[in-house]
């Protein structure tokens, strides 16, 4: 129950004071652990028990359209604006996700609620503005047609922001997908490096094999196989921050013999059988899944036959993108065009393109870290990322990494490495892998001295 003779209502009419705490507790009514709450007017309501976090109510057509829609959606779109605001635990509050999808109001208190929250002022006051930059963060353009247009504006839109703004929480070496933990307390950096490597390994790269890098972003992978394994890499990317960050890297690292990278959309690749090895990380969820089986034709065709391909990329726990609040926030405010499937749905379009699947490893728990290191570190970084991009993209991402992090520890979502081979045609091949993974977990020492 909420606490109404403590924390007397200020500067707010008494009556409005009364609607708005109704309105408030029918909407939160059931919820464990349910909020501390403070109003427009900075006026606070606590509960009898200790709230993990407050939830801060900064505009009353707010709760009109909560009343309305009880929909998480408007929860997430007012923290963005600024209209809505939450201190203490920020994944506490997530909670509210589930709690306001499972409210049926009958239509007596929908029209009770409704007519007090008619009743309440229009707007608070004027000195909590709303956050003018949210409106370059909302994604309504996009239709999922993932034409070459349309794909590149989906990844400008999320990866274009700033690389200095990704710079304030990323890894040392860049890296913007799944780490790799041996230990639960390795640092990101580390577990990041953990990653790298044992891409590299599981593609068993060897000197001088050309390795395509679909997806490079800011060139990570191409480097550190370019560097630790002697291949010549040569990344794609649609981001054009990317492209300029990664021929910096290149060029600081004195890497030009080894790496290129270029501006490309998989689906002009030229040639057949140019690369030893493909690898293509967290770059499936951007095609749609109905351009994958040209996406899986593409790096087969490139492919030597014979060579490997590592897919690494996100799943859910459900076939094909349907519409729900999740899939709609993410497309919305976070990737445009973005689309998941079931793992055995991609491992089915992957042998119908003619792969041999050798090796499938899941990393969910290691997603679930991965998020909460980046959640942590843009938090710190709070004050340099709002300079950089603004309070509402800080806000856009701090929220999606933190409900990301609980979707991968609740299991809503996974992310697998698919390690295949392009199956030659007609005639049987040899096995192109160890009969083992030994020599995945093998030190440098050993791979080095060939034991």
């Amino acid at each position: 129950m909420m606490n109404t003779t403590t924390d007397v209502i200020r500067h707010l009419h008494p009556a409005d004071t009364e609607r708005a705490l109704r309105i408030l507790r029918r909407l939160l009514d059931g919820m464990e652990r349910p909020p501390a709450l403070r109003l427009w007017n900075e006026s606070r309501y606590g509960y009898d028990t200790e709230a993990d976090f407050t939830l801060v109510v900064r505009d009353p057509s707010l709760l009109r359209q909560l009343v309305i829609g009880h929909d998480p959606i408007l929860l997430a779109d007012a923290y963005f604006r600024g209209t809505l605001d939450v201190e203490g635990d920020l994944f506490s509050a997530l909670r509210l996700k589930d709690h306001f999808e499972a409210i049926n109001l009958s239509w007596r208190d929908k029209l009770a609620l409704l007519l007090d929250a008619l009743k309440l002022p229009a707007q608070g006051p004027s000195e909590v503005k709303p956050n003018t930059g949210f409106a370059s963060r909302v994604a309504r353009r996009f239709a999922h047609q993932h034409s070459r247009r349309s794909d590149r504006a989906a990844i400008s839109f999320h990866y274009d922001v700033s690389n200095a703004f990704y710079g304030l929480w990323l890894d040392e070496e860049r890296v913007y997908s799944c780490a790799y933990f041996e230990q639960p307390t390795d640092s990101l950096d580390t577990a990041q490096r953990n990653k790298l490597e044992h891409i590299c390994r599981k593609l068993r790269l060897k000197p001088g094999e050309r390795l395509l890098d679909i997806g490079c972003g800011w060139g990570a992978l191409a480097c550190w196989a370019a560097r630790e394994h002697g291949v010549h890499a040569h990344g794609i990317t649609l981001s054009e921050r990317q492209l300029e960050y990664a021929h910096e890297r290149i060029r600081a690292e004195g890497l030009q013999d080894h790496v290129t990278v270029e501006l490309h959309d998989y689906r002009d690749l030229q040639g057949h059988g140019i690369y030893d090895k493909v690898s293509s990380i967290g770059m499936f969820e951007h095609v749609g899944l109905a351009n994958l089986p040209a996406y899986y034709a593409t790096v087969r065709r490139v492919l030597k036959p014979g060579g490997l391909f590592l897919n690494h990329g996100i799943t859910h726990d459900e076939e094909g993108w349907n519409k729900t609040a999740a899939t709609e926030f993410i497309n919305r405010y976070v990737f445009p065009d973005g689309e998941l499937d079931c793992v055995s749905n991609i491992l089915l379009g992957m042998e119908r393109a003619g792969f041999e699947i050798h090796d499938v490893e899941g990393l969910r728990p290691h997603y679930a870290m991965t998020l909460r290191h980046w959640v942590r570190r843009l938090e710190a970084q709070r004050e340099a990322a709002v300079a950089e991009v603004g309070e509402a993209a800080y806000r856009v991402w701090r929220l999606y990494m933190a409900a990301c992090a609980l979707e991968f520890e609740a299991g809503g979502s996974g992310v697998y490495q698919i390690l295949a081979s392009n199956r030659p045609c007609g005639h049987r091949s040899q096995w192109p892998v160890p009969l083992t993974r030994r020599d995945l977990y093998r030190s440098r020492q050993q791979l080095t001295r060939g034991s």
